[in-house]
């Protein structure tokens, strides 16, 4: 487990948020230090240097440059010139929806578009394998249909301005007010 020592340069309320996020991104099968070094370079004032990084989280250089790797990949993170300065420095996005919506792009591109594809090719199949019961066939159907209507969902999602999405958000229970779906799901 990579732990911040206790002779950090980072404040304790710094440490301890660079801390819980490398907690969290371990939870969601992210690398718990590419985490903690997407976390510090978000609650950074200034770009840092992979040197800085190196540093502040006591982690080793070959750790820093594949996690920085990683980050730029996602998107995450950018380099940022410097005047008079051979060494690259990174800046996290800062827009807290910009970073949702790519960490959200990216985990749809890796994890539901290729499952999407795989259930099609595997309705396709069933269509034409008689050992597949018709009980079989509609639960692949159902399968199917599922994925592929979350992840128009969710491109139509990411089309949403920001500030109508989170109106949207912010209306929570009072859109199945609205709807009336609540006293609908008590009756079932």
């Amino acid at each position: 487990m990579t732990e911040i020592n206790a002779e950090s340069r980072l404040s304790p309320a710094i440490a301890k948020f660079v801390l819980h996020w490398g907690d969290l991104g371990g939870q969601w099968g992210v690398n718990r230090s590419v985490a903690q070094i997407h976390a510090l370079l978000f609650i950074s004032d200034a770009p840092l240097t992979a040197e800085d990084i190196a540093e502040k989280l006591s982690m080793a250089r070959s750790n820093v440059s594949n996690s920085l790797r990683e980050l730029l990949a996602w998107k995450l993170i950018h380099r940022v010139p410097m005047l008079g300065e051979r060494r690259d420095h990174y800046a996290a996005e800062g827009d807290i929806w910009e970073m949702a919506t790519r960490i959200a792009q990216g985990r749809k591109e890796r994890e539901i578009d290729p499952a999407e594809a795989a259930l099609r090719e595997c309705n396709q199949e069933a269509q034409h394998d008689p050992q597949v019961s018709a009980e079989a066939r509609q639960k692949l159907e159902g399968m199917l249909s599922f994925v592929t209507t979350m992840s128009s969902w969710h491109d139509e999602m990411l089309r949403v301005p920001k500030p109508a999405l989170m109106a949207l958000i912010r209306m929570g229970s009072g859109i199945t007010r609205l709807i009336n779906w609540g006293s609908k799901s008590k009756d079932k």
